[in-house]
């Protein structure tokens, strides 16, 4: 689907299959009760409907179905590995942009305070409003690509993020500073959105590997690079400099998009549809996009209303947000929080406070590293069949690390006389639960609602964005008036009563997905199918 979320590429194994994946390819849009397909078993007046099935039917009445031909290069999965490795730098690089002009502005929030006459809250709204943009975004790039496809979405976003990123490196005064970052935060939430799409639309599931570790490192580490370099320019050369280094940054992210192809597969037989239409006069040339698609309408309907619906009605859904949403927000409050416990409390350099969240990004590493361990898990549990629980172990071991990870930044961070390493391991820890608490979350929701994929994680994005943007608002009085060390405390309980979400689901939700009219309907098997063995032996 054109909205594929990133989160759907990012499982380990990939949480759709290949015959999902086909079918979204050929018809782009998410499942509903008023089209159903192969992939949900359904049986139509006593006809199980498949695409193949349609295609006859639309045959039956003179009408010819494009399809790609094999071996022209047609399809994005036939094409050079060099123009596949293009795409999927390219795609790298538009996140890492998006993802850095999140956080590079915290490298020196005290400078805009002074220069522009104005408040620190005033100036955390630049991060603010950047992150609101992050989940607003999706909500409308998502559907306009299913219409447009991916090329032009990328083109137009990040064109905008590189033009309303120069207001605030020019800003007089705050409210520019502010509204460019809001505007800007609005552009680049395109790349977040699509680009899991894109890596699905020219890698088959086995070949997947190693570009997902590229781009994973890349939509990772971004948020962590931001604070590192942002820290340095702002003490070296000052706070403007950093939205100059970003402009200039997006503006390189916007060329490579000149030469990026089209790669959604329902934009490209389209594409050939109508060319065909034109060559030889016959109107009869359709996709089953064209035939079958929403009007953008429906679309726009869709991706603004069942996200919310799904969000009130869901208990896994609503669940797993939160908890998802808890540890984004953390993410963004150690960008001002490190600062507090580096420099104001042990007289770090600006600088130097930013060298430390390499102990973050070293976590994430470390995650990136043993996730393949866990596909082994995940194929041993599911060997009778596939059910989304077992998706979860990964999160049950985050849950453990999240929590004592917290409590170690809280009791080390605090006084000056405690080695900074212990505020290093705190933030390793943290990268480490960060990453595997978020791909096995994600791959939970997306398992659990695979025919509403896209608006469960549009729901679960909207939600994280907006917690996430509000931390800005209230972290540095939280620490400041609490204290460190209880802000930190209050934090790690709250990721201790939190904390058995994973292991509750991974015991009832089962029971609590059968009672969901959208959910996935699949059962934990703890043996093989009896049928299946019956076959097995007659076949010996």
């Amino acid at each position: 689907m054109a909205s594929e979320p990133a989160e759907a590429t990012f499982a380990f194994p990939p949480a759709l299959s290949q015959e999902q994946e086909e079918e979204f390819r050929d018809l782009d849009r998410e499942h509903g009760p008023e089209f159903p397909l192969s992939r949900t078993s359904t049986v139509l007046n006593g006809e199980h409907w498949t695409l193949a099935a349609l295609e006859r039917s639309y045959s039956d009445r003179g009408i010819h179905i494009v399809h790609f031909e094999k071996g022209k290069g047609e399809d994005p999965r036939e094409w050079s590995k060099t123009r596949k490795w293009f795409v999927t730098f390219t795609t790298a690089f538009l996140c890492t942009s998006a993802a850095l002009g999140s956080s590079i502005v915290t490298g020196d929030m005290s400078g805009p305070v002074s220069d522009l006459n104005t408040t620190q809250e005033i100036v955390n709204l630049t991060v603010t409003c950047f992150v609101i943009g992050f989940g607003i975004g999706p909500l409308i790039f998502a559907p306009l690509s299913e219409v447009s496809g991916r090329r032009l979405p990328y083109i137009f976003s990040i064109l905008f993020f590189f033009i309303f990123t120069l207001p605030s490196a020019l800003a007089k005064n705050a409210a520019t500073l502010v509204i460019g970052r809001q505007l800007a935060g609005l552009a680049a939430s395109a790349p977040i959105c699509n680009v899991g799409g894109s890596m699905a639309d020219i890698w088959a599931v086995e070949d997947r590997g190693l570009p997902m570790a590229t781009f994973s490192f890349a939509i990772f580490i971004g948020p962590c690079l931001g604070p590192i370099l942002g820290s340095w320019i702002g003490q070296e050369v000052g706070w403007r400099w950093i939205y100059w280094v970003l402009f200039i940054f997006t503006g390189c992210a916007f060329f490579l998009t000149l030469f990026m192809p089209e790669t959604l597969a329902s934009a490209l037989l389209k594409k050939k549809a109508k060319k065909l239409r034109q060559e030889t006069g016959d109107p009869n040339y359709r996709t089953l996009e064209e035939l079958e698609g929403p009007s953008f309408g429906q679309l726009m309907a869709t991706a603004l209303w069942r996200p919310l619906q799904m969000l009130f009605t869901e208990p896994i859904l609503a669940f797993m947000t939160m908890y998802l949403s808890f540890i984004y927000s953390i993410l963004y409050l150690l960008f001002f929080a490190f600062p507090i416990a580096f420099v104001n409390i042990r007289n770090f350099s600006a600088g130097l406070s930013g060298v430390t969240f390499v102990s973050i990004m070293l976590g994430i590493c470390l995650a990136m590293v043993l996730m393949p361990f866990q596909e082994r898990l995940y194929n041993r549990i599911t060997r009778f069949g596939a059910f989304p629980e077992a998706r979860l172990f990964p999160m049950m071991l985050g849950a453990i690390v999240l929590p004592s990870a917290l409590f170690i930044f809280a009791f080390t961070g605090a006084y000056h006389w405690v080695h900074w390493i212990g505020v290093c391991i705190s933030g390793f820890m943290f990268g480490f639960a960060l990453l595997i608490i978020y791909i096995s979350g994600n791959s939970y929701i997306v398992d659990s609602y695979s025919d509403y994929a896209a608006s469960a994680i549009a729901a679960k994005t909207l939600v994280r964005s907006e917690i996430g943007a509000m931390v800005p608002l209230y972290v540095n009085q939280m620490f400041n008036n609490m204290g460190f060390q209880y802000a930190g405390l209050l934090l790690a309980l709250v990721g201790v009563i939190i904390a058995p979400i994973p292991f509750i689901f991974y015991k009832y939700g089962e029971r609590i997905r059968s009672k969901s009219a959208r959910a996935s309907q699949a059962k934990r098997k703890h043996s093989a199918d009896p049928e299946k063995k019956e076959l097995d032996s007659e076949s010996l």
